[in-house]
């Protein structure tokens, strides 16, 4: 039976046990990983890491509301060829000419075994997922206009993110992996931050640490801060020579943790800063 490289996290991306498992079950199944939490979890840098980790070229499909499966396939640009035969002297009888493989055209004809990024796929209408289906499963697509068939030479490792904005059809779920990343305690959040920031002191890395899960912990925020957040904020406090002392009866700064006005008012008045 063939094996594959084994993904354990990589230098700039700590990996929990569960989830490595989980990414390497996707892997060896041949089904797509489906990555749901909240944001600043690092769903899609996961898929950075992964391509990383186990040396594979990655191929990124963000998806907007706009976004339809037809688009990841190919496009046939009839816009450019009717322009061509009206203004051009080429030949414009070569159809191919103006097909362009999408971003899954480029996954399954990729020289390499590449790991293909779905990013946010819950942002596109309730059939995109569906309409994807077949294309994943049989890793493979017709283009009429050539009457082609288009085969992935080799199955991309497939992540797929989502932010739970709208259900996922149970056809499509059926044939994921699934994996909610939980937010990091705070001893794994210590060893992430210290991934962006080797040299920080470790007094104001510790109180920082405590600020934070404490704001997270305040009832009624729209928006709690994320890790990406945690290490902005720590960055601006290096930079702007704040003391420990300073962090540990308030949390200056504040507008890098929280972007809602609102979340300010709320955090003041639990937290009773002045």
């Amino acid at each position: 039976m063939q094996t594959f490289d084994q993904f354990t996290g990589t230098d700039t991306y700590i990996s929990t046990d569960e989830l490595s498992r989980d990414v390497n079950a996707s892997i060896a199944l041949g089904r797509p990983l489906l990555i749901k939490g909240e944001p600043g979890t690092g769903k899609t840098l996961l898929a950075h890491a992964i391509a990383e980790g186990i040396g594979a070229p990655l191929i990124t499909w963000h998806v907007k509301s706009t976004t339809k499966a037809q688009d990841g396939l190919y496009h046939y640009d009839v816009v450019q060829r009717l322009n061509d035969s009206r203004f051009g002297d080429g030949d414009v009888s070569d159809i191919r000419k103006y097909i362009k493989h999408g971003v899954l055209g480029q996954a399954f004809t990729a020289p390499e075994r590449p790991v293909l990024l779905i990013d946010e796929v819950d942002k596109a209408d309730l059939e995109f997922p569906n309409d994807l289906l077949h294309e994943i499963d049989a890793m493979s697509f017709h283009i009429p206009e050539l009457d082609e068939t288009v085969t992935a030479a080799q199955r991309p490792i497939v992540v797929i993110t989502s932010n739970a904005e709208k259900e996922l059809p149970d056809a499509f779920l059926r044939r994921c992996v699934f994996h909610y990343i939980t937010f990091p305690n705070p001893e794994v959040m210590e060893r992430i931050v210290r991934v962006h920031l080797p040299d920080i002191e470790e007094a104001l890395l510790e109180q920082a640490i405590v600020r934070f899960y404490e704001l997270r912990r305040v009832p009624g925020l729209r928006k709690k801060p994320s890790t990406s957040e945690l290490v902005d904020w720590l960055i601006v406090l290096i930079r702007g020579g704040v003391p420990v002392a300073d962090v540990a009866k308030s949390a200056p700064f504040l507008g890098t943790l929280l972007k809602q006005e609102g979340d300010h008012e709320t955090a003041r008045r639990k937290m009773a800063w002045e």
